[in-house]
């Protein structure tokens, strides 16, 4: 498949028409950037600089960021602005936190700067291809990227990923081949791999990570407090000798102490028999439920896990992902996790 062909001309008269600017009035005055990736534009009296991308997604969004914060706007009154055939929600999140301008080829924009303001959502992708996109971050695939971001201080020949995952040689090479196609890694001077743009990656996996592919069953454990049910649950389950980890909410509670949690999430090795709902006061009440329990679709979920406190709890990396479809306050205590685990990265 061809990759979508994003150019200064489309560009100009996407940005005429949200701008609501007479494409004679639009004028493409400069090309430049890697791979002429980069213009100046001109709309009626604005100036925008531009960087384009073939996807929407959040390593694309966020590398087109990363060239317009690096060469600083020229001229200096060049609005910043990224430009992709559509925008995804991570991407446009992306574009909101760094203060840059976007708009896609499909017709959606958001342009707030001096003397002008455009916003328009809502238009569909136009350039949506049909059957599922293959990803780098599929349940199994996904184990590559998760080692890595979990190892972010080291650097592992492909053999040795191999090893640690579980996933064949060749399935490996294709997934690191991908990830370096996109400048998510790189190889130091022995060939072996290690995390380039940790922020990018972490952003990529949340991005494409989808909570509800794993099998859930929602409902409800009698506790006075989070904490009573959390760790009153968790030693009924070691008692049962059930193989578990904690996630969500409660494990963002135990990596960080950011907020207090009602909800308690825990992922099992296989599904819960009768017998071992009863043992824990499990009772099935999907609404104003307090307790989740989760077979993963995936046993990669459970890399990293560790003891906190007595709880075995999944990694802060995996924790973050979940927290993605949590309620309550899920939102904060990511960004809590992320900020922990970025801490002191290059590219964080």
């Amino acid at each position: 498949m061809h990759a979508i062909q994003v150019t200064p001309e489309r560009i100009a008269r996407t940005l005429g028409d949200v701008a609501q600017v007479p494409l004679e009035d639009v004028a493409i005055l400069e090309r430049s950037g890697r791979g002429g990736s980069e213009a100046i534009l001109e709309a009626g009296t604005l100036l925008f600089r531009v960087a384009w991308r073939r996807a929407g997604d959040a390593v694309h969004v966020a590398s087109a960021i990363e060239q317009l914060r690096r060469r600083g706007p020229r001229p200096k009154r060049a609005i910043p602005i990224v430009a992709v055939p559509f925008m995804g929600r991570t991407g446009s999140e992306l574009c909101a936190e760094a203060g840059i301008a976007w708009l896609d080829l499909s017709g959606n924009a958001s342009i707030l700067a001096p003397g002008v303001r455009v916003h328009v959502e809502g238009r569909p992708n136009r350039f949506k291809r049909p059957g599922r996109p293959s990803t780098v971050f599929a349940p199994k695939s996904a184990r590559i990227a998760r080692w890595l971001l979990i190892h972010a201080e080291q650097a592992f020949t492909q053999r040795e990923l191999s090893k640690a995952t579980g996933v064949d040689e060749g399935f490996t090479s294709r997934v690191v081949r991908r990830l370096e196609q996109d400048e998510l890694v790189a190889r130091d001077d022995r060939g072996a791999v290690h995390v380039a743009r940790p922020s990018a990656l972490l952003d990529a996996f949340r991005e494409a990570y989808d909570f509800g592919k794993h099998t859930m069953t929602r409902g409800h454990v009698a506790a006075r407090s989070g904490d009573a049910l959390l760790h009153g649950t968790v030693e009924s389950l070691a008692r049962q000798r059930a193989e578990h980890a904690v996630t969500g909410l409660a494990a963002a509670w135990l990596c960080s102490r950011f907020a207090a949690f009602r909800l308690l999430t825990i992922y099992l090795r296989a599904a819960p028999p009768p017998s071992l709902l009863e043992a824990i006061g499990f009772r099935e009440e999907p609404r104003g439920a307090n307790v989740w329990l989760v077979v993963p679709n995936d046993e990669g979920v459970f890399h990293g896990a560790s003891e906190r406190e007595g709880v075995q709890c999944v990694h802060p990396v995996q924790a973050y992902l979940d927290l993605k479809d949590h309620p309550e306050r899920a939102g904060e205590a990511a960004a809590e996790l992320r900020s922990m685990l970025l801490r002191g990265k290059p590219g964080g």
